[in-house]
């Protein structure tokens, strides 16, 4: 198995019903064919860079999952047969992962949308936001940037 990430858009003038059902549709298709679906993220009505098939705004949903290349070649005949989607883009971000890894990064993930949650709810009831542990990887990892400064501060330097 190999992990992807898929962004597709979907017309604007979608009720809430065609926008679930397309969504089940493309998560299903992932695992009846031995896939999973690592996260799924709505991001709701945007406003597009430019027209694509005579729209200005569209639906975004984001998606990582593991699946076969066979699975994302299905999926992706689906989508351009498909003429409520707009457009979508697949990444492979993997070649190969464990189911370890995988149930790894659904916790993460898990964790992380459950704090997001308290922190928002700690902020609508007007108490103090606690400070948030960010996890950095790559070439920043260890580094600590902060950056009081205004413009103000730099034009008197």
């Amino acid at each position: 198995m190999r992990r992807y990430e898929t962004t597709y858009i979907l017309r604007p003038n979608l009720g809430e019903s065609q926008i679930t059902e397309i969504i089940d549709r493309t998560n299903d298709i992932i695992k009846n064919d031995g896939g999973t679906i690592i996260d799924l993220n709505r991001w709701g009505l945007k406003t597009l860079a430019y027209e694509i098939k005579k729209e200005k705004q569209g639906h975004y949903v984001y998606f990582d999952y593991t699946a076969h290349g066979s699975t994302v070649e299905e999926m992706e005949r689906i989508f351009r047969i498909d003429d409520q989607i707009l457009r979508f883009l697949t990444i492979k971000l993997a070649d190969s992962i464990d189911q370890e890894t995988i149930d790894n990064e659904i916790e993460r993930i898990v964790a992380s949308a459950a704090a997001e949650k308290l922190a928002e709810e700690t902020e609508e009831d007007g108490e103090e936001k606690p400070a948030e542990d960010t996890e950095k990887v790559g070439e920043d990892a260890g580094k600590t940037v902060t950056d009081h400064s205004t413009d103000t501060d730099r034009n008197e330097e």
